[in-house]
């Protein structure tokens, strides 16, 4: 009897890590879950802005003539949006103006006529006030955009100096639901620092971010 203790006392601890060891192991068990995606898509962005330049004062020579004029504008801008209300950029804009046989510009009556414009620079952009859909999502936002940039100008003969451009002016965006676009209007104020010309415009635009 002496002899079968050790067998017994082995037997009680091998047997019930055995039958532990032959249990299948336990699976977890549920749905995953499920994968979701922003309502608004922020980050690096695209946009594309165009619509009728008005300029009041072409930039001429001093006592020449300089009349109301206008023309298409068409702007293109890629930034980064930081955070969901400040967006930073660079753009380049063209427009062409479409003046009077009256204009000369700086030529001293060497051409006169109509001139284009050639911009790049940079822009910033501040949303100020978000409206909600019935989702409780900020669909809606009214902004200011304001920019500065470096104005060229042709042909030459007319407007042989370049100059500065800057810019600012309201505007509302609505992020639509396909996530990455947004669409928008906006007004804007120009000035050319040098040439003292002041000028608007109404531009639609459609913005695409990453």
């Amino acid at each position: 009897m002496k002899a079968l203790a050790p067998i017994a006392l082995c037997a009680a601890f091998v047997l019930p890590m055995a039958a532990s060891a032959q249990q299948p192991p336990t699976t977890a068990t549920g749905d995953r879950p499920a994968t979701t995606f922003d309502e608004i898509e922020r980050g690096f962005y695209f946009a594309l802005l165009g619509g009728p330049l008005f300029v009041t004062n072409p930039p001429a020579a001093e006592g020449t003539p300089r009349p109301f004029s206008s023309g298409p504008m068409a702007q293109v801008e890629v930034g980064v949006d930081l955070g969901e209300r400040i967006s930073v950029g660079l753009f380049v804009m063209g427009s062409s103006i479409r003046t009077s046989a009256e204009y000369i510009g700086e030529s001293g009556g060497a051409v006169s006529g109509d001139y284009s414009t050639f911009v790049p620079g940079a822009v910033l952009r501040a949303r100020l006030v978000g409206l909600a859909d019935s989702q409780e999502v900020k669909r809606t936002w009214f902004y200011v955009r304001a920019g500065a940039g470096y104005a060229m100008f042709s042909p030459k003969r007319l407007l042989p100096d370049s100059d500065i451009l800057v810019f600012a002016g309201p505007g509302v965006e609505y992020y639509t639901r396909l996530r990455h676009f947004s669409v928008g209007l906006e007004v804007t104020g120009n000035y050319l620092v040098s040439g003292g010309s002041f000028g608007f415009a109404v531009a639609p635009n459609i913005r695409y971010a990453f």
